[in-house]
């Protein structure tokens, strides 16, 4: 490994360490924690993994300890002739009760989570994500869009002379309004696919004749990246998802010129429209 390597990679672990800035939106080498959220679902997320790490941490370490203690303390020349010990009724007390303790402070905090990420808010803007081999089709039904498009990867020449990252860069990017609640409906046209956004704390999958839906509210503008997290096909790598936050007066300029870019979406049909 070279100096500079090593000075990058010690660097981008201080950047992970003290929290990823706003403009991070994509992983970095040498990383090990998460993305930084931009979704009140990945804070939680996050602040929930930080509380299961300690426990964890804490639960191994005591777990270490003792096992080191009973091999120093009981090993065979420290006791030649073993007592023999058939039951500790406070012992296997303990090591049932405190198991017990330990899951149930795990499990509120879980269940807590689990229903936020379940219920969604009333939706401000409704999407529905269709997976399809290998590519996304959105759609933006209702009064303030009906329009349809395709969004598929770009190629590592379109990404470099676009500046996109290579695998995460899309060529009809999902753009929604800041600080507003999204709804996302997810299905399958084919296989199961599945949309996901880090970031976001945002992985639903996309089912052939079902739908799904989660949900996220971004917290800061900027360009999020994704890709389907379900294995897919052949081109299950080259599915990526490019979303971009904006202000409301952006997003409602970008509506307006969807609407004239690509052809209207009839009411209950899923139909590709003309690009």
């Amino acid at each position: 490994m070279t100096l500079r390597k090593f000075l990058t990679g010690a660097a981008a672990l201080a950047l992970v360490g003290a929290g990823a800035t706003a403009a991070s939106a994509l992983p970095v080498d040498w990383q090990t924690g998460f993305q930084a959220p931009a979704s009140p679902v990945m804070e939680q997320i996050e602040s929930f993994h930080h509380e299961l790490f300690w426990i964890m941490t804490a639960v191994s370490v005591f777990v270490a300890f003792l096992l080191i203690w009973v091999i120093i303390k009981f090993r065979a020349s420290a006791n030649p002739t073993p007592s023999k010990v058939h039951h500790n009724t406070l012992l296997e007390v303990a090591w049932t009760l405190i198991p017990v303790i330990i899951l149930v402070v795990i499990a509120i905090p879980s269940f807590k989570l689990l229903y936020f990420e379940a219920e969604i808010p009333n939706p401000d803007v409704k999407i529905r994500a269709i997976g399809k081999q290998w590519f996304w089709t959105y759609e933006y039904p209702g009064a303030d869009a009906g329009f349809t498009y395709d969004s598929l990867g770009l190629s590592d020449e379109d990404a470099k002379a676009k500046n996109e990252p290579r695998l995460l860069g899309v060529d009809n990017i999902v753009v929604v309004p800041v600080n507003k609640v999204v709804e996302i409906e997810t299905t399958g046209a084919d296989v199961i696919h599945s949309w996901a956004i880090p970031e976001f704390g945002v992985k639903m999958d996309a089912v052939p004749g079902k739908l799904n839906h989660t949900w996220f509210k971004a917290t800061k503008t900027g360009v999020f990246y994704g890709q389907c997290s379900e294995l897919c096909g052949a081109r299950h790598a080259y599915m990526p998802i490019e979303v971009k936050v904006v202000s409301d007066e952006e997003y409602t300029t970008w509506l307006a010129d969807s609407k004239k870019k690509f052809a209207a979406l009839e009411t209950g049909n899923t139909r590709l429209a003309a690009k």
